[in-house]
């Protein structure tokens, strides 16, 4: 241990008649602990500039406090050590932008806790106020019914498109499951069509709310299982599927969805995208490194950070919906959503009124586009239960 390791020892800022900071000293003028500066040290982060050979002490050099310093702020951070490596080792410029993705990567991951959050907020507070309105009352009470489930009428269109030798894209239109997978690698028509046949299962009994988060948790892992195994013997992400599907509980719909497949919504004339594509590009642009313009021709923006894949992260987005009488909602791969406009999606939503025929005028303009991919797409409505006759 060497001056100023340790308790009792001398308190001094250089040793006399060299210019070098003692480790205590330096770690004063840095704010770093001396268990910090050994950590670092062992590390290679920020070694001494002289380790006497015969006492082993640490000495530092006055030209290492701003490294010093800009390592204690990049901690605070949360930065890990191997970043802040990397970061130290660049020069100003470049060291700035991988700040600037390191703290996009982070809100990134904060607003997906955020949304998970969200999600159990959501199902929680429709869990209690499911059990607060259960009729306990006998049936000449003044409390009104519990409303009835609202209905879906959906349907489904797969095409191969005009392009491509092999299709890879599946979809269904389940009572209760609506969903799309648009799958890649020498198998990815059986990734796509495992997942959505995971998905199919998990709804095929129909899902009460109480038990909305297991079903969520085995749909996802039963669909992760599936692709495996139809990757099986495949080098990692190699072979794989996107997944964008909504199932429907008791008290509205659940959004699962990873990659770039994506969910609309059309409510009241406005059709939104309520899902958030799992690309490199995508991640470019919250990153600030380039434009959203700049991303619709970039050479990588088809390639996914997050999808259903052996070594890939499989980890979806979830949600919860609150649906209405007269939302329409439509799946789709990127087959349809990078060759047809928004403008044009929301006139056929807003135009066509029977599903079946909305999905068939879709998949026609996508291969008036060219077809460059192959095409997936469902269409589904939200409607008031039909009354039956007593």
């Amino acid at each position: 241990m060497g001056p100023g390791e340790g308790p009792g020892t001398r308190r001094r800022c250089r040793v006399s008649g060299t210019g070098w900071l003692t480790i205590g000293a330096f770690a004063r003028l840095t704010r770093l602990s001396p268990k910090a500066l050994r950590l670092y040290d062992d590390l290679g982060l920020l070694p001494p500039a002289r380790v006497d050979p015969t006492n082993g002490y640490r000495y530092y050099s006055p030209d290492q406090v701003e490294r010093a310093r800009l390592v204690a702020w990049l901690r605070r951070l949360g930065m890990p050590l191997a970043l802040i490596r990397r970061v130290c080792a660049l020069d100003g410029p470049a060291a700035a932008g991988e700040v600037r993705a390191f703290m996009a990567r982070a809100e990134a991951d904060l607003a997906a806790r955020r949304d998970l959050a969200g999600f159990l907020v959501d199902h929680l507070s429709r869990r209690e106020s499911a059990v607060t309105s259960t009729p306990s009352t006998p049936s000449n009470s003044s409390h009104p019914p519990t409303p009835r489930p609202l209905e879906v009428r959906a349907a489904a269109l797969t095409d191969p498109g005009l392009v491509r030798d092999r299709h890879q894209d599946a979809a269904c239109a389940d009572p209760r499951v609506i969903a799309v997978a648009d799958g890649f690698g020498p198998r990815g028509d059986s990734a796509s069509a495992a997942a959505i046949e995971a998905l199919r299962h998990a709804g095929a009994e129909g899902i009460r709310d109480g038990d909305l988060l297991n079903v969520l948790q085995d749909a996802v892992d039963r669909a992760r299982a599936a692709v495996r195994e139809a990757a099986s013997g495949s080098a990692p992400r190699a072979i794989g599927t996107t997944l964008t599907a909504m199932l429907w509980s008791d008290t509205g719909p659940a959004l699962m969805h990873i990659g770039d497949s994506r969910a609309h919504l059309l409510r009241d004339g406005d059709l939104r995208l309520i899902t958030r594509d799992h690309t490199v590009v995508r991640t470019m642009v919250e990153e600030g490194r380039i434009t959203p313009e700049e991303a619709e021709s970039h050479p990588q923006r088809s390639l996914l950070v997050r999808v259903l894949a052996d070594g890939a992260d499989p980890t979806p987005d979830l949600r919860l919906h609150e649906a209405r009488a007269g939302d329409r909602y439509l799946l789709c791969s990127d087959g349809l959503s990078t060759v047809v406009p928004e403008a044009e999606l929301c006139r056929v939503l807003s135009e066509v009124p029977e599903p079946e025929d909305a999905v068939r005028e879709l998949v026609g303009l996508a291969n008036a586009a060219g077809g460059p991919d192959n095409i997936a797409c469902v269409v589904a409505d939200v409607r008031k239960p039909r009354v039956r006759a007593a």
